[in-house]
């Protein structure tokens, strides 16, 4: 399917920096544990976020960005 590649580059990207965001903030328990403890979410889902493998709403990314008190713009700035 023409297209797709660069959907899931971008996804991955996304996916990349989370994973950074939440290790530079030192959060206890991995992924696991950012995800009961700070976003309220099932572990396996904001791992495939981490990951880049699934497609998620604004609403969730802003959930996450929320715990590191960063708007849309400051997040995406660089990416």
């Amino acid at each position: 399917m023409e297209g797709i590649e660069p959907i899931d580059d971008t996804l991955k990207a996304i996916g990349n920096r989370l994973k950074e965001l939440r290790e530079a903030g030192g959060f206890e328990g991995g992924y696991v544990g950012f995800a009961i403890h700070h976003v309220d979410m099932q572990p396996k889902q904001y791992w495939k976020l981490e990951t880049g493998t699934t497609n998620f709403t604004i609403k969730t990314l802003l959930r996450v960005l929320a715990v590191h008190e960063l708007s849309l713009e400051e997040f995406f700035k660089g990416l």
